[in-house]
This record gives structure tokens, sequence and C-alpha cells, in this order.
């Protein structure tokens, strides 16, 4: 029985019995929660990001952990000791019954996977980002989730920010006129890209099930090449920086400027050639190149002109604006937006559009801001727990996040093909180009499937 089932079952029975209801405060104080109204959560992935997702979820029952890597994950199960551990999340699924909801951080390569198993036995999902591994993987769970009529997330954090909504606020109040121009970066990668497959075979660690942890992706001997955290990179496991941090910073964005599909998308990027400096050589197929520009062509919409957007990453920036302040810093840690206005420009963080302000700095004073229209968010992770008890759809439920993790995926795409893609969003194909199609799906090992 479900949580809402259960809440509905519990209230029928005492009217029917002529029993008052307390209300639950007066029971347990403030904040308490009572048993019947928590999440049985399940956690597949609980060694990095997955673990910090679970800990925002802990006053929820945490009823099952999965991971392929014990020793990684072992912090996470020292604070849940008494939920089953396993290391295969369909063996998981299959054996325990009393889960309600379901948490995925693992490699990219993995999501879909095991989100989908999991929202065909009706189960609510939490995804980190990127949404999907592929632009198909992306359709497919979408569409799922919807049929399903399960509550969804994916783990873009600053979607709940104040931050993004004074963006979309200002933009649409005309804070800098009509923007046609994007500029969007990151520092990463972090981590190695740009190179081969390593020749050495060494010993899998005792702790780790490597077959379970490759999954769907081809098979292929275990090197300390791929993990942790350094798997991104890597084309069968990962999305390279744009895939890393694009659902952050596109995710305003995205919001603000209500894109839909792109045109077309084109990418130029470092090469590497194995070997030497032969350039007749075929580029890397193995890893994501050490950097890239993505650029971006869509339509006009209701409202808004057509827009170029342009993606930098492995420390590629924009020129500098002019109107910044010398000394201040262009975005955050992570990396930024700046946004071009026939009045204007705006310059942001990552996540959440984070330190927001037009320039310059005359102009931020001067502006007087618009009411604040956009619902305020109780807390990304809250969102989705009161999504799974029946409140309203979380903020990047499946519905937002797929068509936002396709943007960051035709990046991708066109990074790996090296020529301009005309994209028909309609029939998910690049025409122009369709020996680039195979970017858009993958074949999946045999046991493994979506």
């Amino acid at each position: 029985m479900n949580p809402v089932n259960r809440r509905q079952f519990l209230k029928t029975a005492a009217v029917t019995a002529g029993v008052t209801i307390v209300p639950r405060h007066v029971l347990g104080g403030p904040g308490f929660v009572a048993p019947s109204d928590k999440l049985n959560i399940a956690g597949i992935g609980c060694g990095g990001q997955g673990g910090g997702d679970l800990g925002q979820m802990s006053k929820e029952n945490i009823v099952a952990l999965c991971d392929v890597d014990w020793e990684r994950a072992a912090r996470t199960f020292g604070k849940y000791p008494d939920a089953p551990r396993y290391k295969d999340f369909r063996i998981m699924l299959e054996k325990q019954k009393d889960i309600d909801a379901v948490t995925v951080g693992t490699p990219d390569h993995f999501h879909a996977v095991a989100a989908l198993a999991a929202i065909q036995l009706g189960k609510h999902v939490f995804v980190e980002k990127p949404l999907t591994h592929t632009i198909q993987e992306a359709r497919v769970l979408a569409r799922a989730a919807r049929e399903a009529k399960v509550a969804t997330q994916m783990g873009n954090q600053g979607h709940a920010m104040e931050s993004i909504r004074l963006l979309c606020e200002w933009i649409w109040d005309g804070a800098i006129g009509k923007v046609t121009e994007v500029h969007a970066w990151t520092p990463h990668p972090v981590w190695p890209q740009g190179m081969g497959r390593p020749a050495e075979t060494p010993p899998v660690p005792a702790t780790l099930d490597w077959d379970t942890w490759v999954g769907p992706a081809p098979f292929r001997p275990y090197h300390p090449a791929y993990l942790p955290a350094r798997w991104r990179g890597w084309l069968d496991f990962g999305t390279g920086g744009l895939g890393d941090m694009g659902c952050h910073i596109f995710d305003h964005i995205f919001w603000s400027l209500k894109l839909g599909a792109p045109l077309s998308v084109e990418a130029s990027s470092s090469i590497f050639v194995p070997g030497t400096m032969d350039w007749n050589k075929p580029k890397n197929t193995e890893t994501y190149p050490q950097a890239s520009i993505v650029t971006y062509k869509f339509p006009a919409r209701r409202g808004f002109p057509p827009l170029t957007l342009t993606w930098y990453d492995g420390g590629l920036m924009p020129a500098r604006p002019q109107e910044l302040a010398p000394g201040a810093k262009m975005g955050d840690t992570y990396g930024g937006a700046l946004y071009i206005g026939s009045k204007g420009k705006i310059l942001t963080g990552s996540h959440g559009a984070d330190g927001l302000r037009i320039l310059p700095e005359e102009k931020m004073k001067a502006y007087r801001r618009p009411p604040k229209t956009i619902p305020r968010s109780i807390g990304h992770y809250q969102e989705w727990i009161a999504a799974c008890k029946g409140g309203p759809a979380a903020g990047s439920n499946f519905d937002y996040a797929a068509p936002l993790t396709e943007i960051v995926l035709l990046g991708c795409a066109a990074v790996r093909a090296g020529e301009k893609l005309e994209w028909d969003a309609a029939n998910m194909r690049f025409p122009n180009l369709p020996a680039a199609d195979q970017y858009l799906t993958k074949d999946y090992r045999a046991g493994w499937k979506v």
C-alpha cells in the first residue's frame, strides 16, 4: 500500500468508526511525522552523490541500499544500519516489496535502466543529472513515468533556489530587453579526458562487483581509470563536462527563456590523436575531449527572439564583458552564464543562477525589481517527497527534466560528430547527417535493457 492510500485508509476507517482525528502536531509536537506518512525509500548508488541525496531524505524510512562497491558505500551503509544491502538493484526490487520510492545516484550509463525498472513497478523515482545517457532514454523514461503516474525529480538542485526564480522574473520583466545570446561555461572536466583505453588489466578490488558496475555498457576489463568519479569522461559511461554541469547551468537558461528544441547544434573541440601528431589518424573514440565549444541555434518562441546559446568547457571561456568591473569574477567555482539582451546584460553563477546581477552595477542598483510571481520552493528534495505523498509535481519532474537533458545530450552528440547537426526533434534524427543518429541511442549488453 503506498503512502497516500495508507493515509486515506486510516482516515476512512476512523470516520467509519466514529473516532475523532487528533491533529498530528498535537500528538507528536511540531515537525513530527507519523510513521504512516513516511516514504519507504531505497537508494541505488550510495557511495558518492547518491549518498548525499539519501542524506537529504533521512527523515523518511531508508529501507534498502544498493551499491556495487561496498567499501565506497560504507559511510552511507553505516548511517542506515537496519537497511538491507544489495549489489544488484534488480535483486533488490524483486526481493523487497516494501519500497515506495527509489533514488538513482549511479554513473550516467546506469540511470535509465535502474529508473525504468523502478517505474515499471510503480515506484517513485529521483534520478541524478543528467537524467539519462542518451536522448532516446530520456524520452522513454519521461513517457514511462507519465504512464505510471509516479512522482519524479531530476537532481539539478539549483532548480529550487530563489535566484533562478528571480532571474526568470527579471527576464520576463524585460530587465535587459530581448535576449538574443547566452554564453555558458564550466571549468570541468576536472577528471582525465582526451585519452585512450588503458592496456593494463589489474585485479578487481574484492569489494567491487565490476560486472554489475559495467551493467548495460559493453564489457571491458576493470581499471582504476574508470572509478570512482573518473567515469564521466568515458563515452561508454559518462557525458563529459557538458553532461556533468549542463543540467545545472542550462536549467535557468531553459526556464527563463522558455526554450524548446534547438534547430541545430555544432561543436569544436580539442583533438586527441593517439601516438603522434598525425592529423590523419582517427580521433579518440573512448573519451570526450579535454575542452570543447558547443553552439546551439534556437528558433523564435512566443515573446522571445531567436537565440544563440554557446557552451564552453575545459577552461575555455567567453570574452569578458567590458561592463564587468576589473577584478570581478565571472561566475563561480563551477561555471556561470552571461545573458546578452537589447538593453543590457545579466551575469550569473552556475547552480540556479546564483549570484545573478545586471551589468553594469549602476543598472543593477537602479533596477526596480518586479513582484515575485513564481511560487517559491519548499526545497528540491522536499518537493519530490511531497509529490510522492500526493502533492503537486516537483519542479524538475521528468516532463521538465527530459527536454532539458535532451539539449545537453545534443551538445554531447555534436562533440562526437564534429560537424554541424540539424535537429529534427519530432522524429529524433539529424536529417543532414544520418550517421550521427548513432549518438542518440545505444546498444545494451545482454541482461540489461531500456
